[in-house]
C-alpha cells in the first residue's frame, strides 16, 4: 500500500509542476505589458483596416492539422470602433461569414464583439502585439461548443501580422490556430 501513496503522490506532484510550468511560462503566461517596448507599433486601427488577406491552418488537439482556410477581410473604423466582415473559403468547401466591432478604449483596451460570441471580448494592444480574450460559440455543424479563445496577434517589421490562438474547453486545448493577415495589396518583402 505505501508503494501507491508514494506512486499517487508522484502523480500529483508531476501533475502540479507541469502546471506551474504551463501557467508561468507557456503561451497563456503571456501578458500584453511583455511586449510594451518591442517591435514596431501595433494600433488596430491602422493595421486592421481596409482590405486585407489572411491564410491560416487550424490544429487539432493532437497538433495535427485538422482544416486549412484563406480569408478576405474588410475593415474600416469611425473614430475607435470599428467594424470587421471576414469571409473565410475552407479547404473542405465551406465558407463562413463572421463580422466583429472592435472598440479601443483607454491605454489600449480592446473590446470585441460577434454574433458568435457568448458575450463580450476583452483585450489589449500593447508595443507590437494585440491580445484578445472570448468565448466563440462553433457552428452546429462544427459541434455548437463553446470554447474560451486566448487569442494574440503580433507585428512583423514588413507589415505581417501573426496571428496565434488557442480553444479551450473545460481547461483543455482542443484546437489551435495560426495564421497570416496582411493588406491586400501588400507585396510581401523581407524586412531590410
Amino acid at each position: 500500500m505505501t508503494g501507491l501513496v508514494a506512486f499517487l503522490c508522484g502523480i500529483f506532484a508531476l501533475a502540479a509542476v507541469l502546471t506551474v510550468v504551463v501557467f508561468k511560462f507557456g503561451f497563456r503566461a503571456q501578458r500584453p505589458e511583455d511586449y510594451a517596448d518591442t517591435g514596431p507599433a501595433f494600433d488596430i486601427r491602422e493595421r486592421l483596416n481596409g482590405k486585407l488577406l489572411c491564410e491560416g491552418i487550424i490544429f487539432g488537439p493532437f497538433g495535427r492539422v485538422s482544416s486549412r482556410f484563406v480569408a478576405e477581410f474588410d475593415a474600416h473604423w469611425t473614430g475607435d470602433t470599428g467594424t470587421m466582415k471576414e469571409v473565410f473559403h475552407y479547404d473542405s468547401g465551406a465558407v463562413q461569414e463572421r463580422e466583429w466591432t472592435l472598440t479601443v478604449g483607454e491605454h489600449g483596451a480592446i473590446k470585441a464583439e460577434a454574433p458568435d460570441l457568448v458575450g463580450t471580448g476583452t483585450g489589449r494592444q500593447s508595443g507590437s502585439a494585440v491580445q484578445l480574450g472570448y468565448t466563440i460559440r462553433l457552428t452546429d455543424d462544427a459541434g455548437g461548443h463553446a470554447l474560451d479563445s486566448t487569442d494574440w496577434m503580433y507585428l512583423t517589421e514588413n507589415g505581417v501580422i501573426m496571428n496565434r490562438n488557442q480553444f479551450r474547453k473545460f481547461g483543455i486545448k482542443v484546437a489551435e490556430l495560426v495564421a497570416t493577415i496582411r493588406p491586400a495589396e501588400m507585396d510581401v518583402k523581407l524586412a531590410a
